[in-house]
């Protein structure tokens, strides 16, 4: 995707204005001291017009759909709250607070998630949305503007479907590469991670609709997420996870944040006194409304006094014990009224009390669908090319062989999950309605059909690649191949290993055995082993590519869309190569399941890798990645040179870029900064498109959050005296010019 393409990007954000209109949220940019003023006496109007009891029932929400309507037996990982009754009012969402007439406050209607208007298939049987591609996906764009306009199709949705709050974006770092909510997520740098997530959440409260950055914190694997301990030091922790939520939350304004499961350094994350009462309400001043996740709370007195504002639905709902303590004199009425004013002030800040969200608005299917596979095309990236692509418009025989292919693209499964226009093909035959809820699926855009369309003029014939001799049979007597593989992801569920699931890798090599014109199309949520690499001619992680992913996926094969997308998270080469060899919680031994149903006992989790996440950890040990972060081939070439830089109070870098092949393309010139003693860390990035020839001067400004390290001892960033060696390069493993820089020295409260 070139400029063109881009240029279309931009023009659609008047499209997608929607209800918000051109003036937008009163959150979208940073609100003066006389906005929040007035947007906090509001607030303070109306909870101070609220009962007691009216102030109590923002605390808790309950569950805003059943699965009592399967008519099944239901298996015991099923939660309470979701064996109960709809409630009146309620949606069919994740969670719902009723409204308080009496002040017009409005009911609170909660809704994954992050890739669209999720719903799993039975929350709101029938109802569909906008399927955006994996977030993980949208990371590999390394653009803003594009995590803006996603964040804007979801925000549009949910105010036309009646929903005020949704429970995005997540901002999880992938410190484990088999996790299966690493689709959900920004990757493992917390300077990309966090900048797009602040977008992602501006675009969605543009619509006035409240955004809820999450799991709040050091929650990167699904295996124990209930049990597990996860243990890291103060500075690093700050440097790493809690960096990628204080940027998101601090550019974002984010009107909520959710907790997590797992217990951070000994204290469950819902209960955890520095995470959210001297980080999150202290250093950082937030002054949203901290939620729990669904089934994260284990008190009542220790939750409310570290922070924690509203319970989610869950079995034991300890916040309806609120008012006896209040009574007891265990939690002051004042700390009743500011857990509600958090979420009063927060729905007056996005607008929503204005422009209040009712189901049955229009929404512009084709014009959602169209940004969804512009976003899915940015977002591919093309790891290794031979020449055989881009496809020729003049290929004669082409064979097309993957699981599914010929019926659609994979979604990432859980709570994210987002039923598309059009519908779903479930991969569970014979299943009962719940594990076929529970089983993966696939968007009806069809690979095949969507490449047949794109060559009308070639014969396509098509494998399911079920049988490794017979699909190579059928290479064999193609000019080429195309092998879309497939390794579902779900919430709930990692994966032992990184194999491709169904015997794909043993069918890929036999299939590029017999025709070395192979080309694999990755469709995952994670990185993968890729053991035939040196047999294929090609390989495109087009990881869950959404709406119109097939169609994505043939626009960037045939060349009429340039791959632009870049590694947002390491390909390990082997998992031997990595902090944990396996998932903690596994026992191969005992071929233990990972994930959901599983009864794990308590254990811990030590980051040994500190801050040192992903191409950092492989830069500390001198691991060499399969794919380095940052990486993505395009369809020409690019050179670096006239390398300029300034320090002194800030570091500042110029270079050349120069397309130096054949085709206009974009590239991603990335800066890396190590400070004095540490390893390399991602300060900035700069995107470009250039036609053939053309050569543009790029500017980075090293980010003043990436040069500072936290002080433990002092309890401060700062930013020690001394030479930064840095260097800018098209990923973290590949340099093209290097230098050093003497920075002055400097600290930083963060209280900014």
């Amino acid at each position: 995707m070139g400029r063109t393409m881009t240029a279309t990007m931009l023009a659609a954000a008047t499209i997608l204005a929607g209800p918000a209109g051109p003036a937008m949220a009163k959150q979208a940019d940073k609100m003066n001291d006389k906005e929040q003023k007035a947007v906090d006496a509001r607030a303070a109007a109306i909870v101070d017009a609220m009962t007691f009891d009216e102030q109590v029932s923002l605390t808790r929400s309950q569950a805003g759909g059943s699965l009592l309507d399967l008519g099944i037996p239901l298996p015991s990982f099923i939660p309470e709250a979701m064996r109960q009754p709809k409630p009146a009012g309620a949606l069919g969402t994740a969670g719902y607070v009723a409204a308080i007439g009496r002040v017009n406050f409005p009911a609170l209607h909660l809704a994954d998630a992050s890739l669209g208007v999720a719903d799993i298939g039975y929350l709101r049987p029938g109802q569909q949305s906008t399927a955006l591609p994996a977030t993980l996906s949208l990371a590999a764009t390394f653009d803003p503007a594009m995590a803006r306009e996603a964040g804007r199709i979801v925000g549009a949705e949910a105010f036309a479907k009646g929903i005020n709050v949704m429970l995005a974006g997540g901002v999880n770092l992938a410190r484990e590469l088999r996790n299966g909510r690493n689709f959900e997520y920004l990757g493992e740098d917390p300077l990309l991670a966090g900048a797009l997530v602040a977008e992602q959440i501006r675009g969605i409260q543009d619509h006035h609709v409240a955004s809820t950055i999450k799991h709040y914190t050091l929650n990167p694997q699904e295996s124990g997420r209930f049990v597990y301990d996860a243990r890291i030091g103060e500075a690093a922790l700050r440097e790493s996870d809690l960096l990628a939520f204080e940027i998101g939350i601090k550019r974002g304004q984010p009107a909520s944040i959710m907790c997590a499961y797992n217990k951070v350094n000994g204290t469950y994350a819902c209960e955890n006194e520095f995470l959210m009462r001297d980080v999150l309400k202290g250093d950082w001043k937030y002054r949203g409304w901290v939620m729990s996740d669904w089934g994260a709370v284990h008190s009542l007195k220790p939750s409310v006094d570290a922070g924690l504002d509203q319970q989610s639905p869950q079995d034991q709902d300890y916040f309806a014990g609120l008012p006896a303590a209040v009574k007891a004199g265990e939690i002051s009425s004042a700390r009743v009224r500011d857990m509600a004013f958090r979420v009063v002030r927060s729905m007056e800040a996005v607008g929503a009390l204005d422009n209040r969200a009712a189901p049955g608005g229009a929404i512009d299917k084709e014009a959602h669908s169209a940004r969804a596979q512009a976003l899915a095309e940015a977002g591919m990236v093309l790891l290794k090319n031979d020449g055989v692509l881009p496809l020729a418009a003049t290929a004669k025989s082409i064979a097309v062989i993957g699981r599914h292919a010929d019926k659609g693209v994979p979604l990432g499964g859980g709570s994210s999950q987002v039923i598309p226009w059009g519908g779903v093909y479930r991969d569970a035959p014979g299943a009962n309605p719940l594990s076929a809820l529970l089983a993966p699926s696939y968007g009806l855009s069809s690979p095949l059909k969507a490449l047949q369309a794109a060559l009308p003029a070639a014969t396509i014939v098509f494998d399911g690649g079920s049988d490794a001799a017979r699909a190579a049979d059928v290479a064999k007597a193609a000019d080429l191949v195309i092998v879309y593989a497939v390794k579902p992801e779900m919430e709930g569920i990692d994966h032992a290993d990184f194999a491709l699931p169904y015997g794909q890798d043993a069918m890929i090599d036999a299939v590029a055995t017999a025709n070395a014109k192979t080309v694999v199309v990755l469709q995952t949520g994670n990185p993968v082993a890729m053991p035939w690499l040196g047999k294929v001619g090609a390989v495109l992680e087009a990881w869950f590519s959404g709406q119109r992913g097939g169609e994505a996926m043939a626009a960037i094969l045939t060349g009429k869309s340039a791959p632009q997308g870049r590694l947002p998270i390491s390909f390990p080469a082997s998992a031997d190569h990595l902090p944990h060899k396996m998932v903690v919680g596994y026992d191969p031994a005992k071929q233990r399941p990972l994930g959901i149903g599983v009864q794990y006992d308590p254990f811990p989790i030590d980051y040994v890798e500190g801050s040192d996440i992903g191409y950092r950890w492989f830069e500390r040990t001198g691991a060499e990645p399969l794919f380095p972060f940052g990486f993505g081939l395009t369809y020409t070439s690019f050179g670096y040179d006239a390398l300029e830089f300034r320090g002194g109070k800030a570091l500042s870098v110029k270079a050349r870029v120069t397309n130096t092949g054949a085709r206009e393309g974009t590239e991603v010139a990335q800066l890396y900064v190590a400070a004095p003693g540490r390893t390399h860390r991602l300060a900035g990035w700069a995107k470009i498109s250039l036609k053939p020839g053309e050569s543009r001067e790029v500017t980075i400004d090293a980010d003043p959050w990436l040069l500072l390290s936290y002080d433990e001892a002092a309890g401060q960033w700062a930013r020690p005296r001394g030479e930064y060696h840095f260097f800018v390069g098209k990923s973290a493993g590949e340099p093209m010019l290097d230098g050093a820089a003497v920075l002055t020295a400097a600290t930083e409260k963060r209280e900014r």
